[in-house]
């Protein structure tokens, strides 16, 4: 066989990688269009405090359930306390694994198809010093995500909401420093980002959003979802809902049908396409926050109506407020919300029990000879874990609702 010149076997190579490059290059995603899940997916949150404290308010499985009723998503959330791009916060566990291990073994476990990445919290806490590593552990943890063949989005940190002082305004810098790192790999691996830095300082100069100016409480979480909502493109929730009965119109994208109308009365059915957020509770009450609906009715006669659904009482209002609108904040929808939340909490928590039991060393680390036998309860706990996701998956779309609404003689 004769044997090709140097410099044909040399053209001949590079037309071998440029043909590769083309056949099996994938194409980049379009990170402008709204993030749309896909039926079965699994969702993944992982990173600090700023992921694991909502699986005491439920709200960001919750906001992405309820966008995407027909889907069959199911959540793990793998957050960890003080953890950083290398797992160390991990380290109780003593070693084999090591708490990197630990965490690409979680991560793996969860055969996620969408991962929510949320780190830079705690390295920020190293400075310009620890960007370097930082970077080099991001892209790492990536590069797993990548070889699970899941999706990754790639959340900023949030700022410190503490006293103003020029410490907590250098921490503030860095913090930023890091998730506009974060931003950049993102950019340069075509990935999805959402800085919710911004967002978060905004909301903290009209609401109390954190327990200590460092962790979020309910109030935070509630707003932490509704931003992610919107930067992963989605409308908002509220969109009000006009109806004149005069010319048995219906002024809304929210499927809205008038059933029969008077001047004295009304009845219509509304088909809400999702759920409303229910509004947080801190230390008993209930925070006002912007997850009501605006309901105006024009050409009513003069006089005070009532709008009930289900023989309950839900607003009363003149015929002048009616017509510039009246915000509908109680009703079945928000019942069935607060229902389904109380359940995303349930099964979160005891997902959160069973993954990272406390005494995990001796269930499944090297003392398990001591206690080992109850590893097969945690096992036993997934029936209810499934259990729960079927109930989750069966109520995250709210039903349609009959409205009345009548004058008061």
């Amino acid at each position: 066989m004769c044997k090709l010149s140097n410099s044909l076997t040399f053209y001949c190579f590079l037309f071998f990688v440029g043909f590769c490059t083309h056949v099996f290059a994938q194409p980049k995603t379009d990170l402008t269009a709204p993030f749309a899940f896909e039926n079965g997916d699994r969702v993944l949150f992982v990173g600090n405090s700023l992921i694991e404290n909502d699986v005491q308010f439920g709200y960001l499985e919750l906001a992405l359930t309820t966008r995407w009723p027909n889907r069959n998503l199911t959540f793990r959330n793998i957050g960890w306390s003080g953890d950083n791009v290398f797992g160390d916060a991990r380290s109780y566990v003593t070693t084999p694994p090591t708490p990197y291990e630990l965490l690409m073994q979680q991560i793996t476990e969860a055969k996620p198809t969408v991962v929510f990445v949320a780190y830079g919290g705690i390295e920020a806490q190293e400075g310009e010093e620890g960007l370097p590593r930082f970077k080099q552990g991001l892209n790492q943890l990536i590069d797993k995500i990548d070889q699970l063949g899941a999706k990754t989005i790639l959340i900023s940190p949030i700022p410190l909401l503490l006293s103003p002082s020029e410490n907590v305004s250098q921490k503030n810098s860095a913090l930023e420093t890091y998730g506009s790192v974060i931003e950049q790999i993102a950019k340069a691996r075509n990935k999805r980002f959402i800085n919710v830095f911004k967002p978060i300082l905004e909301v903290s100069k009209q609401s109390v959003i954190t327990e200590n100016g460092v962790h979020l409480n309910a109030t935070g979480y509630y707003h932490l979802a509704t931003i992610l909502e919107k930067e992963l493109g989605y409308s908002a929730r509220n969109e009000g809902i006009t109806l004149e009965i005069s010319k048995n119109l219906v002024a809304s994208s929210i499927p809205t049908e008038l059933l029969s109308s008077t001047k004295e009365s009304i009845s219509f059915v509304v088909k809400e396409p999702y759920f409303p957020l229910p509004a947080p509770q801190e230390d008993g009450k209930t925070i006002m926050v912007d997850n009501g609906r605006k309901l105006s009715i024009k050409g009513l006669k003069k006089g005070f109506y009532t709008l009930t659904s289900e023989n309950e009482l839900i607003a009363v209002a003149s015929a002048k407020q009616w017509e510039e609108g009246v915000v509908i904040r109680q009703g079945p929808a928000f019942v069935q919300a607060e229902e389904l939340k109380k359940n995303i909490v349930k099964k979160e928590e005891l997902f959160f029990y069973q993954y990272r039991p406390l005494n995990q060393t001796y269930i499944l680390g090297f003392r398990s000879y001591e206690q080992g036998r109850h590893k097969k309860g945690l096992e036993e706990q997934n029936y209810l874990i499934t259990w729960l996701e079927a109930q989750i998956a069966t109520a995250n779309q709210p039903k349609p609702v009959t409205y009345q609404l009548t004058l008061l003689k």
